[in-house]
This record gives C-alpha cells, structure tokens and sequence, in this order.
C-alpha cells in the first residue's frame, strides 16, 4: 500500500513594519507669521506610499495636517508635493523606493494656503492661457474627424498630463517669475498645435511667442525629470519653439 503525504502548507511571510520619519513643512496662515518644519514618526509597511504615511499621521497624531488627495492612484494629480528635495505624487511613491526619512514640503512658486496645500489657480489660469481645447472652423456634418495613427502618434506624449504641475513648480524660472506661463501650459498648447484635427495652431503660437512664453524656458530639464507620467516635457517646449520660428505648423 502507498502512503501520500500531504504537503505541508507554508504561510507567507508578512512584511515587517519600519518606522517612519516625516519632517513636514507646516503654515497654517491663520495662526503662524512664518512657516516651520514638524516632526513625526509613524509605522509603516515597505509597500505603504508616502501618502499612506501622511494618513496614519493625520488619523492617529495630528488631524491639523493638511494635504490633497482625491484618487490616491496617480491619475488625478492632486497630491503633488517635495520629497527629498524632488517633485512626486505622494499616491505612488513607496516608502521601500523613497526610503524611510522623509522631508515633505508644499509644490514651491505657488502660494500656500495651509501646510502641503498650494493655490493652484495661477497655474490653472496659465493652463487656460493657451487655449487647451478642441477649435475648429468647420462644420464636419454627419462624419468624425478622422486621424490616422501617425497623426495620433504626433502628439501622443502630451495627451498623458494629467495636471499635477509638478513639472512647471519644479521650474527655476517659473520660481522667479510667476508671469512665465510654465512648462504644463506649453505641454497641453502641444497637445492641440500638433493635433491635425486643430485649426487654431497659429494662435496659440502667437501666445506662445510672447515675454511670458516659450522663450523663457532655459532647457534645465528639471520638468522632465519632475513629471510623473513620463512625458518628454522639454522636448515638448523644443518642439514648439521649432514651430513657432521655423514651421508655423
């Protein structure tokens, strides 16, 4: 007779829990003349993300601490914020990549309005700024504006921002001159002037001709190492200069 031995079942190992240093830049305009740094240590999880961590010191030490977040999946682009001296999203930045001392400060050139938290509609107003739509002359009746997949490819890149503006507060000239329309405005102007389907090319060209256009950009690629979803943002700011002194689309 054959005995069958059953195997003997092994529970995965659970991660261990690390501590967590936050070093947090806090100002909270209502109370303080000045902005100061605060400390806390939390336990976290390798897998957690900074903003996992930024919830457990809210929910268990100080529920003042403020911050955006909406979807927590990289997607929204609300929770933008300096880690470690470099613009990232809190929602998918884990603490085994970022490590477990941490300085989190607010996006920096925008105005804050408490801790993390920045006013964004000068951004948003500069995004505006280029005309970050569909504008066509024609009436296309009972048929689609057809494309074909090289004219898609052609502005592929861009269509990936999702308006976190990492990329244009990570920017040394957009620190010193608030009036520089920023490398996400430039990014979402590319989106359409390159899009075949687009007929007002030319006018966000000329806007983007002006003192607080393209020509304040000093190629220092700190946007693209700034963005999180990969866009080739400088190349992008090139490609509309080209255009704007060579093409004219």
């Amino acid at each position: 007779m054959t005995t069958t031995m059953n195997p003997v079942s092994v529970s995965p190992a659970v991660p261990a829990e690390v501590s967590v240093h936050l070093r947090v830049k806090r100002y909270n305009p209502e109370a303080d003349t000045r902005p100061h740094w605060q400390d806390f240590t939390v336990q976290a999880l390798p897998s957690d993300t900074v903003l996992n961590v930024l919830h457990k010191v809210k929910w268990t030490q100080d529920g003042t601490l403020s911050f955006r977040r909406s979807c927590a999946h990289g997607v929204c682009g609300s929770d933008a914020m300096v880690i470690n001296g470099e613009n990232k999203l809190g929602c998918i930045n884990l603490i085994s990549t970022v490590g477990t001392d941490l300085t989190i400060e607010p996006i920096r050139g925008l105005p804050v309005i408490k801790d993390l938290i920045v006013d964004m509609e000068p951004f948003f107003a500069q995004y505006r700024s280029v005309l970050p739509y569909l504008i066509t002359d024609d009436d296309p009746g009972y048929k689609e504006r057809l494309q074909s997949q090289e004219e898609r490819e052609r502005f592929d890149d861009t269509t990936k921002c999702i308006l976190c503006a990492c990329c244009t507060t990570s920017c040394p000239v957009y620190w010193a001159n608030g009036s520089y329309v920023g490398p996400a405005a430039i990014v979402n102007a590319h989106r359409f002037i390159f899009d075949s389907r687009d007929q007002a090319a030319s006018e966000r060209l000329d806007i983007l001709n002006q003192k607080s256009g393209v020509w304040r950009c000093r190629t220092s690629f700190n946007c693209t190492e700034a963005c999180p979803r990969g866009i080739s943002v400088t190349k992008a700011v090139e490609e509309v200069k080209r255009a704007i002194l060579y093409d004219r689309v």
